[in-house]
């Protein structure tokens, strides 16, 4: 099984969705793997380079069955890197094509697995549609069908919510691995 794992949160070590993510990716595969979303200076050696060409994060994202995306919640929707990252894999002709029928997402049979994290309390209100909405937008317009969420939540509403949020994520994280 080949796995993309991308952390898109600027705050490193104290990212929550950074370290949910990681947790499901070494569920599924026994180790952690990471892609262009973690900054230079933590990467492993093997993930070095001064920047990924837009043609590598393609080949990344085609190649890969599952697709575990560290989703954290900045200003009610994704953060900017991970926006650049969907830009490139989001190409007519290759990922999705349009026919007299409609738009057809060609990237199908994949699995993505969306780690969300947020200050507040969002699931289920009109602010998570510009998150984990148009993250399950852009993946199924690509044709993938596969696609699950798993949510920590109310993490800046203090200490207890915050490790109720992430007992719950770590539970969903345990149930989805073994599913796989």
């Amino acid at each position: 099984m080949n796995v993309l794992h991308l952390d898109s949160s600027i705050l490193g070590d104290a990212s929550a969705s950074r370290d949910l993510a990681a947790d499901f990716t070494a569920h599924l595969t026994g180790q952690t793997l990471a892609a262009k979303g973690t900054p230079a200076e933590q990467r492993s050696p093997a993930q070095r380079q001064e920047a990924v060409l837009p043609e590598t994060v393609m080949q990344e994202f085609l190649a890969a069955d599952v697709v575990v995306v560290g989703a954290p919640m900045y200003n009610f929707s994704v953060p900017s890197q991970l926006k650049a990252w969907i830009d490139p894999i989001a190409v007519a002709g290759v990922t999705f094509r349009y026919s007299e029928k409609g738009p057809e997402g060609l990237a199908k049979g994949k699995r993505v697995i969306i780690v969300s994290t947020a200050g507040g309390k969002h699931s289920g209100t009109p602010t998570s549609v510009a998150h984990e909405g148009y993250l399950k937008l852009v993946f199924g317009f690509l044709g993938i069908t596969d696609i699950e969420v798993v949510r920590a939540e109310g993490l800046a509403y203090g200490p207890e919510a915050r490790e109720a949020g992430f007992s719950a994520a770590r539970q969903d994280i345990g149930s989805l691995a073994l599913a796989a």
